[in-house]
């Protein structure tokens, strides 16, 4: 498995581990992965919790739903320089585990530990090597300066993107003020999403929306933007969340028709030989005379689609 194998995920909902209502729910949410929290699903967390909370998650990933229409399951666990990353490891190894989150990255060298880590875990369970994915959570600043190297460490890391808090870890290393437009995050999430990008992560992921849960109209300008920028999906900390991420994370009827009217001319013209390919209205400059790197943009995203369930696959 590598990145390129990894599907889109438009909502990442986190859920707490150590809650066992949560868990049995969790999957009749609708988001396209869950997120299980053994890190610190509430604080305080003491070891003796976790050591429950451990045995629960493993318990529950022994029978999660897996599959079509089943989110993809992942946990987050405790950051490789905790020293505690093997003991969160050991008890989830299961089939229906599609990857970890890593938190509290600083550099490459923590994703190649984790890679370590898991590739033994895979050969002791009977695991593909490989098959778990390794999601890095860019939560402080040396994590935003070394995202290119952070994502290109491991085939592993199929899912990164800019971490964005209200008043989290990464405020604690940047100092920003949050606010509803996020200028403050916009340079965070942007340099995030090009070095992902530039390592191969097909399907960036942004952080939260930290705004209040009834603003839906502050939700959908921030998820709106995300897409602008190039964002596939988004973590999210509500399930009242989900419909409005995968709405805008999902490309429009109007988009997809674009792109197919550009995929058959181009294959029209590929067949016999001729050229050039015109599209629609003439005022509408480079949208008018079509090149070969928009029909490349306009395959790539009809790619998007299928992987959605949005276009038909063949």
């Amino acid at each position: 498995m590598t990145k390129q194998d990894a599907r889109p995920l438009r909502s990442v909902l986190f859920i707490a581990g150590s809650d066992k209502e949560e868990l049995e729910t969790a999957a009749s949410q609708g988001a396209d992965a869950i997120v299980i929290d053994i890190e610190e699903p509430r604080t305080p967390f003491p070891e003796s919790e976790r050591v429950k909370t451990r045995a629960l998650v493993g318990e529950f990933l022994k029978t999660a739903p897996t599959g079509k229409g089943a989110p993809l399951w992942f946990v987050r666990v405790q950051p490789i320089d905790s020293g505690f990353t093997l003991r969160d490891l050991n008890p989830i190894m299961h089939p229906a585990l599609a990857g970890i989150l890593l938190p509290k990255v600083q550099t490459a060298g923590d994703v190649i530990a984790a890679d370590a880590l898991l590739t033994c875990l895979e050969a002791d369970s009977g695991r593909e090597r490989g098959s778990v994915y390794i999601y890095p959570i860019l939560e402080t600043a040396q994590a935003i300066r070394n995202a290119y190297e952070i994502a290109a460490a491991s085939e592993r890391v199929a899912y990164m993107g800019g971490a964005v808090s209200r008043f989290g870890d990464i405020h604690q290393a940047i100092g920003f003020r949050w606010t509803p437009g996020g200028t403050e995050s916009l340079y965070l999430r942007s340099k995030a999403l090009i070095d992902a990008r530039a390592a191969g992560v097909r399907w960036p992921i942004s952080g939260m929306w930290g705004g209040d849960l009834d603003d839906e109209v502050g939700l959908r300008k921030w998820v709106n933007e995300l897409r602008d920028l190039g964002y596939r999906g988004m973590m999210i900390g509500n399930s009242i969340q989900i419909k409005i991420a995968h709405e805008v994370f999902s490309p429009t009827a109007e988009e997809i028709s674009y792109w197919q009217d550009l995929d058959r001319l181009a294959t029209e013209a590929e067949e016999k030989g001729s050229g050039p390919i015109v599209y629609g209205d003439p005022n509408k400059g480079e949208g008018h005379t079509v090149h070969i790197a928009h029909v490349g943009s306009a395959r790539m995203n009809l790619d998007w689609a299928r992987q959605l369930g949005l276009v038909n696959k063949g």
